[in-house]
């Protein structure tokens, strides 16, 4: 019985190839991760079918400067640069496989300016403090689901898988504190795996709006894994698009003041789940937590402990979340150090 050849590494496709890749790459990576290479390195792959390269072998240093070019020309500086990141693993790995040989360092990554690589726009500290005390003073929205939302991701600063992570148990409401699980069994990983898992305090008034919410209006249900989500859908755990939508609905600007952009609430489509990303004032959980972040530090909250709340390094914290001026920055080093300095005789 003759065996069965095994096919050459430079032989296979791209699309062959990728798939391969990614699936290695799961056993060490979390699923959002992978989906995110998954869709740039999806964009290499069509790329070459449109250019007629069938197998990875043929695959040049020439190719690879040809699809920076274009990419270039489509996309901002720091998409760019994720995606040319991607694909230089991706090449490593080929080169691993023997596919091809010394092509990695063909793979160009661009240069980026801190500010192309730091998405600037925040819920900043005064609209979002405005929005919670007009929750909390509002009958009709005090405790509804988005008023709980908005109370744990502000005040938690957690990303949205950690806020769609968080099930009733996780809830230490008499203790004022939120625990943060990774339970990625289950379909609720944390980004930073076991090393995401801690708890994190919350104000009382936090513990008392959830408490409130919990026994009203939040759907008594459980999600696919018989786990019962704290911030619930009627149908279960809802799903990221779904937490997203949330987020806008919940930081429309409309609820405490007059529509800053001219429209009238009654009539405004934006203020419709369908629309309500398009509202220039809405904003998503991240850029809830990049203000949540800035506003922490703000108040007095040493670095160190803000990292360890929100589970990012103090180095990411300043680079993509610290969102101060040079001025308001001053303002925190006076208030924390510069006003025990005087000289007492």
């Amino acid at each position: 019985m003759s065996r069965k050849r095994r096919p050459n590494p430079e032989d296979l496709s791209p699309r062959e190839v990728v798939k391969r890749y990614l699936k290695r790459r799961r056993a060490d990576a979390t699923d959002a991760s992978v989906d995110s290479w998954e869709y740039r390195l999806k964009l290499f792959v069509e790329w070459c079918e449109g250019i007629g390269i069938e197998r990875v072998g043929e695959l040049q240093a020439f190719d690879i400067d040809e699809y920076y070019d274009i990419r270039s020309g489509k996309i901002r500086p720091s998409t760019l640069e994720a995606e040319m990141w991607t694909l230089k693993k991706f090449v490593e790995y080929l080169e691993q496989l023997g596919a091809v040989e010394n092509l990695t360092d063909a793979v160009r990554i661009p240069d980026v300016d801190e500010d192309d690589r730091s998405d600037e726009t925040l819920l900043e500290e005064s609209p979002a403090l405005k929005l919670i005390d007009h929750y909390r003073n509002d009958d009709r929205l005090r405790a509804t689901r988005r008023h709980a939302f908005l109370e744990i991701a502000w005040h938690t600063g957690a990303r949205m898988g950690g806020i769609r992570a968080l099930d009733l148990r996780d809830a230490n409401l008499d203790e004022n504190y939120l625990e943060f699980q990774h339970r990625p069994g289950t379909d609720t990983p944390l980004k930073n795996k076991r090393r995401g898992e801690r708890p994190v305090a919350i104000p009382s008034e936090v513990s008392d709006v959830l408490r409130e919410y919990i026994h009203g209006d939040r759907h008594d249900v459980y999600d696919d894994h018989n786990r019962q989500p704290l911030l619930a859908s009627m149908r279960g755990r809802p799903g990221t698009d779904t937490i997203r939508t949330w987020s806008y609905l919940a930081t429309l600007p409309c609820y405490y003041c007059p529509c800053p952009h001219g429209r009238e609430r009654d009539e405004c489509k934006m203020t419709e789940f369908a629309h309500s990303s398009k509202c220039p004032s809405s904003r998503s959980p991240h850029q809830i937590r990049t203000g949540s972040i800035t506003w922490q530090l703000n108040i007095g909250i040493p670095p160190e402990v803000v990292s360890e709340r929100v589970n990012a390094g103090l180095d990411v914290i300043e680079r993509h979340y610290d969102k101060e001026s040079p001025l308001e920055r001053m303002e925190r080093r006076r208030r924390q150090y510069v006003e025990r300095m005087g000289v007492d005789l």
